[in-house]
């Protein structure tokens, strides 16, 4: 027996639409481009020849052959475009930050619950090759109880770009960027923290929003307290810290370097290529042994995989599995976001409530 695929279309043809999310979900079995809502036909049909383009967001959402609505537009848009996509009786998944703020989130969670329908944030950086391999690390219990995570994602971009992401609009920033995956990836680890306190800066010369930050995550109650958990990013990093570095009671684990399927899908690459995801940089063990001497081992990196992802979310919408990243999941993630934010205009660490 066969099936029809489940047919996707894609608002937004911008750099996340066109490097992260069309080959992505491409690369998915019974799951099909069938549709981009763009501006710009001639830049899509450059990469996707027999793809239809839409104008806009409602002659996307109003065709009848469209099952699930990607959206991949400006920060600023995805609560409108979802919401319209969701009215309209359509799966979605939103590129991240979910949305602007915890407002917009909650009412996006909602509708989606009230319509029955699966909607999903694109949080791929939990599929990267060095997260996973950190978190068997974790699993395996080698480092003992964990107590401190150093979490960074540095880049030298000195030059700031005339796109949105560096002006002072709404949604703009490094923080809802890249903290939106690093808070995730550490949400992921460890759960909820008991306290935020982040620092944002405006670095560069000519930069208008903030271009580093460094927040300070502490648990100080629960099966993982004591524990600190930092998370920083800076787009003035000619030399990159590691990407991360854990310390427990019986050793420490640092891995260099980031997960290459960015690259790899900026550089036109499509999965499933050839070692897709594998990154070839071993990270660094150092157990403390009976003897208490410290042994070192090279631990190989396991690869990665956007492409599990999207089919996560085939299999939810088809009943088949778990939603990847529920829409309680981004709620709760954007709940964080904005209290990192409040840290920051205040200037000290707040305490989060439990739900």
């Amino acid at each position: 027996m066969t099936f029809a695929p489940l047919r996707a279309g894609l608002v937004g043809y911008g750099f996340a639409g066109q490097t992260f999310h069309a080959p992505v979900l491409s690369a998915v079995p019974r799951l099909e481009l069938a549709a981009v809502a763009s501006s710009q036909p001639h830049k899509v049909h450059a990469d996707w020849p027999g793809v239809l383009v839409v104008p806009d967001v409602a002659a996307l959402v109003a065709r009848a052959d469209i099952d699930l609505v990607v959206v991949a537009t400006p920060n600023a848009q995805h609560h409108p475009v979802a919401k319209a996509a969701l009215e309209a009786g359509k799966h979605v998944v939103v590129d991240k930050p979910f949305t602007l703020d915890v407002a917009e989130a909650r009412e996006l969670e909602a509708l989606s619950k009230r319509n029955n329908l699966v909607l999903a944030v694109y949080q791929n950086r939990r599929f990267d090759a060095d997260f996973l391999t950190l978190k068997e690390v974790l699993t395996s219990g080698e480092l003992g109880r964990p107590v401190y995570l150093e979490s960074h994602f540095d880049r030298f971009r000195p030059e700031v770009k005339a796109r949105w992401r560096e002006q002072a609009v709404p949604g703009s920033g490094l923080w809802v960027d890249l903290g939106a995956h690093l808070v995730d990836q550490a949400v992921q680890l460890f759960g909820r923290p008991d306290t935020i306190q982040l620092d944002t800066a405006v670095l560069r010369d000519g930069a208008v929003v903030e271009d580093y930050f460094h927040a300070v995550l502490r648990y100080e109650q629960g099966p993982h307290a004591p524990l600190r958990v930092v998370l920083h990013s800076t787009t003035l990093a000619a030399h990159a810290a590691p990407r991360y570095i854990v310390h427990g009671t019986r050793g420490s684990y640092v891995k260099h370097g980031v997960d290459p399927q960015e690259d790899a899908l900026r550089a036109g690459q499509r999965p499933p290529a050839v070692g897709w995801g594998a990154d070839p940089l071993d990270g660094e063990l150092t157990l403390i042994g009976g003897d208490g001497a410290p042994h070192f081992r090279a631990l190989p990196t396991r690869a990665g995989n956007y492409v599990d992802y999207y089919a996560a979310v085939r299999d939810a919408i088809l009943g088949n599995g778990p939603n990847p990243v529920p829409p309680e999941q981004a709620v709760a993630l954007m709940e964080l976001l904005d209290i990192g934010r409040q840290s920051a205009a205040e200037g000290r660490a707040i305490r989060i409530e439990r739900p």
